[in-house]
């Protein structure tokens, strides 16, 4: 009989359980977990979060640091009907009551080892949301003891004041039912939640499925928070395709992670700049073998053209995939690795199943080569905005036909006669100087071409008489005998004289966001 493809996030688990029980879904530095296993925890998770009174579409927010209990709470929330919130481990009290408060929560899982964090979060101002723990009772703070619940380290038992699963019925969910929240930063200094259903992350999934060629045989390598859209679809694309992880966070260690790859023949290796940047600074890289690796993606932000060929000549056997995308729709364009050659300070087409268009101030589409901003149409792109209706409207406007709808990204782009996509920074990172608009795209990529520069971010700054200058700060190779002078000469020999940073400021290290991208923001303050 024809059988037809899920269509919730959970049900392509439950479908890989049951073609490949066996199999090996997630590794991790502690643990090897099964299809089955996997399968067989989240429902009993399911049942337990049903049983503290979670309902079809109530929230439950994850602030965990182990990646197995953060992907069996993803699953579990999601068997019950609801809709997962998974935090950055290392936020903070402040933040962490916004997102609880902001997102209505009904259950909070953590950690004990979070007690100090989770206790200045709650407040009056939180209501109804109760806590599953991941640990013993005698961790827990005595001030939040009437709201705990217990997940022993086992996933399996549960001691004094818990519910257990039973035989409990599964809510009906279908697929334009939201999946998940995903809290991104916003331009009014608090967190903005992106609503996801499941037709959104599926599509998404699918279309990177399809582009990328991902087969079951494949072991991908996520080194990416799971609270970053990025580090999650490695994990529902795996699942989907029936693949295997291997998550590990030793990013501070990278040797570690080159070490994994042959040992666990990882065939995919999801990256940002920032880690391109610390590969390119190595010198040993040929102690590692990395013959297992099928392929290596880019997203987050492009990569600077300089990086991209010496990514190349590291991983030789591998093709790149460079590419962009917003957390509003997950992902929005691709460059085939043929095309590298020919295009490489492109981020690539339209992906499967996705349009996009660069229009003017007007609403306008701009020619082959103008500027303008990118517009996305899709069943990537996501609801809008939780409880913002004013934003939400401000950035998903309707298009020509009643039907339509765009999601007005805030990116500057360029598109060629082909298609192909350049991006050239954001709205608001745009620097107007001496009467021009300046890309900081296309400054970093001149000065990332310098032998010798690791790294860089151009942002503008105030200035009386160009409106804004330009200013470049620049981390170095280990080698590097460049200084400021030297770098504002190779500035001057390469570009046109109006994007000639005024300013070039080298440091040890740049900013990183908990995602691994430049914090532009912190170089600007």
């Amino acid at each position: 009989m024809f059988q037809f493809d899920p269509v919730l996030v959970h049900e392509w688990l439950s479908r890989s359980a049951g073609l490949f029980p066996d199999k090996e879904a997630l590794i991790t530095h502690n643990q090897r977990l099964t299809y089955k296993q996997i399968n067989d925890q989240t429902e009993y998770l399911a049942g337990v979060l049903m049983g503290m009174g979670v309902c079809r579409q109530d929230r439950v927010v994850v602030f965990l640091e182990d990646s197995a209990k953060t992907i069996l709470s993803i699953y579990g929330v999601l068997k019950a009907g609801a809709v997962f919130v998974v935090l950055e481990g290392s936020m903070k009290s402040n933040k962490l009551n916004f997102i609880l408060q902001n997102s209505g929560a009904n259950v909070l899982i953590t950690d004990t080892s979070k007690s100090q964090v989770v206790t200045g979060a709650f407040d009056e101002n939180i209501k109804d949301c109760k806590i599953l723990w991941a640990g013993t009772s005698k961790k827990i703070p005595k001030d939040l003891a009437g709201i705990s619940h217990i997940w022993n380290e086992e996933f399996a038992g549960y001691s004094e004041n818990t519910f257990t699963a039973g035989d409990l019925e599964l809510p009906t969910v279908i697929d334009v039912d939201l999946a998940c929240l995903i809290y991104t930063s916003g331009s009014t200094g608090e967190p903005k939640g992106v609503m996801s259903t499941h037709h959104n992350m599926i599509t998404a999934a699918r279309s990177i499925i399809q582009y990328i060629g991902n087969k079951q045989e494949d072991i991908i390598l996520n080194v990416l928070p799971l609270s970053f859209d990025y580090g999650l679809y490695q994990v529902i694309m795996a699942f989907m395709f029936s693949g295997t992880v291997v998550e590990d966070k030793s990013l501070v260690y990278i040797h570690k992670i080159l070490e994994r790859i042959e040992k666990e023949n990882v065939t995919g290796f999801p990256i940002v700049p920032t880690i391109a940047a610390m590969l390119i600074r190595r010198d040993d890289l040929h102690k590692y073998d990395f013959s297992s690796l099928r392929y290596v993606t880019n997203t987050g932000a492009a990569l600077p053209v300089d990086h991209i060929a010496k990514l190349r000549g590291m991983f030789a056997d591998a093709s790149l995939f460079s590419m962009f995308g917003l957390t509003e729709c997950k992902r929005v364009g691709y460059l085939p690795p043929e095309e590298l050659d020919r295009r490489p300070g492109s981020v690539g087409k339209a992906m499967p199943n996705c349009q996009v268009h660069i229009i003017d101030d007007d609403g306008n589409e701009v020619k082959p080569g103008e500027v303008g901003e990118l517009v996305i149409r899709g069943s990537n792109v996501m609801q809008g905005y939780w409880r913002a209706p004013d934003l939400t409207e401000k950035t998903y406007r309707k298009g020509r036909h009643p039907h339509e709808r765009y999601l007005h990204s805030g990116d500057y782009f360029k598109m060629d006669e082909d298609g192909y996509l350049y991006f050239l920074g954001r709205k608001d990172d745009m620097i107007k100087s001496r009467g021009e608009r300046v890309s900081p795209k296309e400054v970093e990529n001149n000065i990332s071409s310098f032998q010798g520069v690791a790294e860089t971010a151009v942002i503008g700054v105030a200035d009386e008489i160009l409106g804004q200058a330009i200013k470049a700060y620049v981390v170095l190779s280990p080698d590097s005998k460049l200084d400021e002078k030297q770098l504002l000469k190779l500035c001057s020999n390469n570009m046109e004289s109006f994007a000639v940073p005024k300013y070039v400021e080298i440091m040890e290290s740049l900013p990183k966001t908990p995602n691994g991208k430049i914090d532009k923001k912190k170089l600007k303050n």
